[in-house]
């Protein structure tokens, strides 16, 4: 472990001596201050404020910053007061402290009010100065390089910690070094058995890969040479979470990964680095669509380079970065890399310390402009993770989703029993489709209704595992209840022409007719008749008779009221509706289909009592029925809208519309139409033909 001694020689190779001497002095008033305490490790606790100066040393951070780093823990963990240090070493110091004591208490597996009561202090310790979070991810830093002494539980629970908050803030802060060195030691004590896996393969693919490495490296230097040019080319290093998160993410190969060769040029001056492209272009042929310059446009966070993919030799393709030393220092260190760089106290900030004071300037206009802290906290991750989504329920709670997720997600993400009872959405306060995919910031408020169930059309559109689970096991609930329920209707159906009903039959006759079928529940029997697996007329026939006895055909047909669910559907070749005659055909696994009486795809079977039934319409049947219609009409002007005004003034709706030109005068019009019953439909023909120009309509059947 590096002595005070070691860290005063480092400094002072960009500090003067009396700045030095006052992060001294602060080293040894923590150590008196932490007199006695000890790390989880034996060590002595004034190790770890050391250890973490030494990292801010690193990046060449300012007196101020190593002195806050030195006294972090002081305010906590031993009781001395903000006072106190301000009488010692100044308002500046005693304020970067008390921010970072502050932080140190963030827990973000506590409740979203909690959570979004530490980012309001986070923003308002960096809003007064951002050498804050600095400090604290310095912190962090050398807690996640000692994570070894903790239990798995702690160490998981800060690893996650880590990868979701402070990796992305460090990125945010355009600090690469400390956001991968975040990630790898994230991933390896999250998952220690894949980071040791693709430790060890990535170990292997480079001992292959050097030589041909070597050469592409020599023959970069050779180009740059050639054309007078100086600049230090290196290969550059994936490092393992990257590599994973590519893995997983676009579901590749370790191999394809690794194919790519990766090189950083490093030059003096910005024109060099157009010089070196136009070099490199001509060494190797570019990749058409493979070039960004971030130098012109830089991103978000302030980083700057020029990116080029050429195919190198042997046609392996190679990803060049080039770049300022001013540059390569400020994407590794991002806005630490400003006191490197900082001439002078009253000097304006530029560059990617001007872009993250920026952030920080938006991040605390949310706060003062939130209604509370959890519209605050949606506003800030926002901006830290652009791959999900948050939204608010109607009291103000903040959900956090992936991207995409919808309000049926939404639901089920509040609690099973919302999800499975919804049935329409407000997103903002007006009503939306459940498929409309959210967008962070929404208010999202379900309407459910007591006896409502899920859709399966909504499988099509849900993106989380939790309510896709939940949709598939009510569905298979639902089906189940409501094949009982059927096949209970058919079986009394069919025993009630012989005057007998399935209360009637001994309990003895039933037990005896399960066990041949191996079925342990009446509900199972009745299930499998509902699905179409066993024909009740068959299964009648066995509780009913004696071996070889035949039973005359009962008769009586069984009443559709259309609340049959799942297991009931309604033939498209025919498209029947209440009123029409009817005959159901039991398909094996998939229930009952009706079809019209006369529907030439049954007609081979009509007769057949085990595969066929008599139906009919109940009285107080409901739902929407679709018909399909032909109308030819005369050519017009606003053909489509004089239809649809039409078919709505007689309170049906199109589902579907499609025309087609017979000739240059006569349109023939496809209409979808969603009706009630036969006498709706009739309205709605009738509404259809007093329209001028028509000429027939038809009702399209098999």
């Amino acid at each position: 472990m590096p002595s005070i001694d070691h860290l005063a020689d480092r400094l002072s190779t960009y500090l003067g001596k009396d700045q030095v001497n006052l992060v001294r002095r602060a080293y040894f008033y923590a150590e008196q201050a932490h007199d006695g305490q000890r790390r989880r490790s034996g060590e002595a606790y004034v190790t770890h404020p050391l250890a973490v100066a030494n990292i801010l040393a690193d990046m060449h951070m300012d007196h101020q910053s190593l002195m806050a780093a030195m006294l972090h823990d002081v305010i906590e963990d031993t009781g001395i007061a903000k006072e106190a240090l301000c009488a010692q070493f100044g308002e500046t110091v005693a304020e970067l402290v008390d921010g970072v004591s502050k932080l140190t208490q963030m827990n973000f597996e506590t409740k979203a009010e909690a959570q979004a009561e530490n980012f309001q202090k986070m923003a308002m310790a960096m809003a007064r100065d951002i050498r804050v979070i600095l400090v604290k991810l310095a912190d962090r830093l050398h807690n996640m390089r000692t994570l070894e002494v903790l239990s798995g539980e702690k160490r998981r629970r800060i690893a996650k910690e880590t990868l979701e908050i402070y990796a992305p803030i460090a990125n945010r802060l355009g600090m690469h070094n400390v956001r991968i060195e975040f990630e790898d030691l994230g991933f390896k004590a999250m998952y220690p058995m894949r980071s040791e896996r693709i430790f060890q393969a990535v170990k292997r693919a480079r001992g292959n890969r050097k030589e041909l490495v070597t050469k592409i490296e020599q023959s970069l230097a050779h180009c740059l040479a050639v054309d007078g040019i100086e600049g230090d080319v290196s290969g550059r290093q994936k490092h393992l979470y990257g590599i994973y998160k590519k893995m997983r993410g676009k579901r590749r190969a370790f191999t394809e990964i690794m194919d790519v060769y990766a090189f950083r040029i490093v030059v003096d001056k910005v024109d060099t680095c157009y010089r070196v492209l136009g070099a490199v272009h001509n060494l190797y042929k570019p990749l058409p669509g493979r070039f960004k310059d971030y130098i012109a446009i830089p991103k978000a966070n302030g980083y700057q380079s020029l990116h080029t993919t050429l195919f190198g030799m042997h046609g392996v393709p190679i990803e060049i970065q080039i770049r300022t030393r001013e540059m390569e220092e400020m994407a590794n260190n991002g806005i630490a890399a400003h006191w490197l760089y900082k001439s002078s106290d009253d000097e304006q900030p530029k560059g990617t310390h001007a872009r993250a004071r920026q952030w920080v300037k938006g991040v605390l206009e949310m706060q003062q402009r939130a209604g509370n802290s959890l519209e605050f906290i949606e506003s800030v991750k926002i901006d830290l993770f652009p791959d999900e989504v948050y939204v608010f329920t109607p009291k103000g709670r903040i959900m956090e989703l992936p991207k995409g997720s919808t309000a049926v997600d939404f639901a089920y993400a509040v609690h099973t029993d919302v999800g499975n009872s919804c049935i329409a959405c407000r997103i903002n306060r007006r009503l939306a489709p459940l498929s409309e995919p959210l967008q962070s910031g929404s208010t999202v408020e379900i309407v459910s209704a007591p006896g409502a169930r899920p859709n399966p059309a909504w499988l099509n559109f849900v993106v989380t595992g939790k309510a896709r689970t939940h949709i598939r096991h009510a569905l298979k609930l639902q089906r189940r209840s409501e094949s009982v329920s059927l096949g209970e209707r058919l079986l009394n159906k069919v025993l009630n022409g012989f005057e007998s009903s399935l209360d009637k039959i001994p309990h003895e006759r039933v037990l005896l007719m399960l066990g041949e079928y191996r079925l342990e529940h009446i509900d199972d029997l009745l299930e499998d008749i509902g699905l179409g697996n066993r024909m009740a007329y068959v299964v009648a026939r066995r509780l009913l008779a004696t071996e070889g006895e035949q039973l005359p055909n009962p008769e009586g047909p069984l009443a559709i009221r259309g609340t049959e669910g799942l297991v009931l559907s309604y033939a498209k070749c025919c498209t029947p509706i209440p009123g029409d005659p009817i005959v159901g055909h039991l398909s094996a696994g998939k229930g009952m289909v009706v079809h019209l009486e006369n529907c030439r795809n049954i007609s081979e079977i009509r007769h057949n009592p085990e595969k066929c039934i008599q139906l009919s319409w109940a009285k107080d049947v409901t739902g929407e029925f679709n018909v399909e219609l032909r109308v030819e009409l005369e050519h017009q002007r606003g053909l489509i809208a004089l239809l649809a005004s039409s078919v709505n003034a007689a309170d049906g709706n199109i589902e579907k519309i499609s025309m087609d030109e017979r000739d240059g005068r006569i349109s023939v019009v496809q209409l979808v139409v969603s009706v009630h019953d036969r006498i709706h439909l009739a309205r709605v023909i009738k509404k259809l033909r007093a329209l001028a120009g028509v000429i027939r309509i038809t009702r399209m059947r098999a």
